[in-house]
């Protein structure tokens, strides 16, 4: 039995993860879901004062309130930043991080580093006038008739605290995780391709893909599933 936490990306909530939790219990292991501050279930908690350290918080107080050890951690896309993060700060807790299609940064980057000038520009505008990024359309993951319109009605704001915040945190010591990467290649998201690079460039890493677009969780869970059973197969840390 493994304990996954499972964090999502941003504008989604636990919610996404919907159709793979009960297949992981029927699995035998325990899987928490967390909905980060200011989204999902929690977006009553508005943007205000909401950073990626509140983040990094949210998850780890879940750690810590189920006295989880060895879990395996999942981020999805932005989340990347987070279990990056959480890592840092309880790094005997964790057995394993999987990054689903998700960010990968290096030390001192904000979620904002590999995205393009442009992009960049069009975010901040955003945050400045809302505080808040409204939520990217569905068929930028991939997603269209039914399952675009379910994430469409779920979706949130992010909180725009989060943008520009810069993640340090101990390369060396990270780099002893076990790490592995889920790549949803169909259709690739342009913003991820750095990560997708990169772990394909550098020792340590198990890369996984999937034929399916950026929200695996929802377009292909049984493959997801796949990935994630593979990851709970005992693999000692480097």
């Amino acid at each position: 039995m493994s304990d996954f936490v499972l964090v999502h990306g941003a504008w989604h909530g636990a919610w996404c993860w919907k159709r793979l939790l009960p297949a992981l219990w029927k699995a035998g292991h325990r899987a928490f879901a967390v909905s980060l501050s200011g989204v999902g279930e929690r977006a009553h908690l508005g943007p205000a004062g909401i950073t990626l350290d509140t983040h990094i918080q949210d998850v780890a107080a879940v750690i810590e309130a189920e006295e989880l050890q060895d879990c395996i951690l999942v981020g999805h896309s932005y989340a990347g930043m987070v279990i990056t993060g959480v890592a840092d700060r309880l790094h005997d807790r964790i057995g394993q991080l999987v990054y689903l299609d998700a960010v990968v940064p290096w030390p001192g980057d904000a979620w904002s580093s590999r995205h393009s000038p442009d992009t960049q520009a069009q975010r901040r505008a955003l945050i400045a006038q809302l505080g808040v990024l409204p939520p990217a359309p569905p068929s930028l993951f991939g997603l269209a008739a039914d399952d675009a319109a379910w994430v469409e009605r779920r979706q949130t704001a992010h909180p725009g605290g989060v943008y520009d915040q810069a993640l340090p945190y101990d390369a060396e010591r990270w780099a002893r995780l076990p790490r592995r990467f889920i790549d949803c290649t169909a259709p690739a998201l342009a913003t991820i391709a750095a990560s997708r690079q990169r772990v394909r460039s550098e020792p340590g890493w198990i890369v996984d893909e999937i034929a399916t677009g950026h929200d695996a969780m929802i377009s292909a869970p049984e493959a997801l599933l796949d990935c994630l059973l593979a990851a709970a197969q005992p693999r000692p840390k480097s």
